[in-house]
């Protein structure tokens, strides 16, 4: 028999759906919940899934807290969250693990860190943090399989064939990822997606002088990452590989999927205390999101090794 987890989620951040989606994925939803929100466009993806893929053994999300009292009450509605929590404490008091679906990075640290010490496990959504220092105290989380966090486009379902089969591709030259609004949220989502195709690390970024963050990443195997956050244009979520034996264009579209298989590896971290992404992607994320933010800001190419390593 499965052993039961229970989980919290804990929303919102301005213009995310995170807590929804991620909350039905392991639940299911309600029609008439959904009717009472904003997100018609998670609505309608999730009724596109057959009843099979939604939950896993021996896991719900019984808990929920916003910091808003109405939001709460229409986040359970939609997602079938039996209790609305009052407050941070009663939610991590009454479950086995938490997800801090907000991508404002700004307020992770606060958020997390007190579940992070009590011994509460904890998934944050992307970015994890744009600030060195709090990067130094969530490492020790990341190591020890306490803390998750990644973009679920680091899971896209249409990464699978250039994820399992690299070396079709001969050497990648180039690989460029394009994608709505701004860097440190969105750029981590191409990062996380990239990153986990390619077997190699960050060594340096630069920024091009545009009028959007145009990042150049240079790899040590010696592939060229380009991405661009476009800012407020029509939707786009594109990877683009391009190898001395092939090429291939990645719309990345299927959040449900990629979700899915996000809270899928949280669960696992959480039920053996094992990190199952490994935590030194998650701070090449990171470091390379900081590293363009310098590059940008000072006008110059940035070494990752220059930004040190959190002690």
């Amino acid at each position: 028999m499965v052993e039961r987890l229970d989980l919290g989620v804990v929303g919102v951040s301005e213009g995310n759906g995170h807590p929804y989606s991620f909350a039905s994925i392991v639940n299911g939803y309600s029609d008439e919940g959904f009717a009472r929100t904003e997100w018609d466009v998670i609505h309608d993806y999730l009724r596109e899934k057959d009843p099979s893929e939604f939950g896993f053994p021996g896991v719900g999300v019984t808990h929920a807290w916003t910091q808003d009292e109405a939001e709460t009450e229409r986040l359970c509605e939609a997602a079938r969250i039996p209790n609305a929590a009052k407050d941070l404490e009663s939610l991590g008091d009454a479950v086995d693990a938490v997800i801090i679906a907000r991508d404002d990075y700004e307020t992770h640290a606060e958020m997390a860190l007190p579940f992070l010490e009590d011994g509460t496990p904890v998934f944050l959504d992307k970015p994890l943090t744009m600030d060195r220092s709090e990067l130094a105290e969530f490492r020790p989380y990341l190591e020890r399989g306490q803390l998750m966090s990644c973009s679920g486009m680091r899971y896209a379902q249409s990464l699978d064939v250039p994820r399992a089969h690299t070396d079709r591709f001969g050497d990648v030259e180039l690989v460029r990822g394009t994608v709505i609004k701004n860097w440190p949220k969105y750029g981590a989502h191409m990062l996380d997606a990239i990153f986990g195709v390619l077997d190699q690390r960050p060594v340096a970024v630069e920024t091009a002088d545009a009028d959007h963050t145009s990042a150049a990443i240079r790899m040590d195997g010696g592939t060229l990452v380009q991405v661009d956050t476009l800012g407020d244009v029509p939707m786009t979520f594109s990877v683009d590989v391009y190898g001395t034996e092939r090429t291939g264009r990645y719309d990345l579209r299927d959040n449900f999927t990629a979700f899915r298989r996000t809270l899928w590896r949280f669960v696992e971290t959480v039920r053996t205390g094992e990190p199952v992404l490994d935590p030194e992607e998650t701070l090449d994320v990171i470091r390379t999101l900081v590293a363009g933010h310098i590059a940008d800001e000072e006008d110059r190419q940035v070494s990752l090794d220059e930004l040190g390593h959190e002690s």
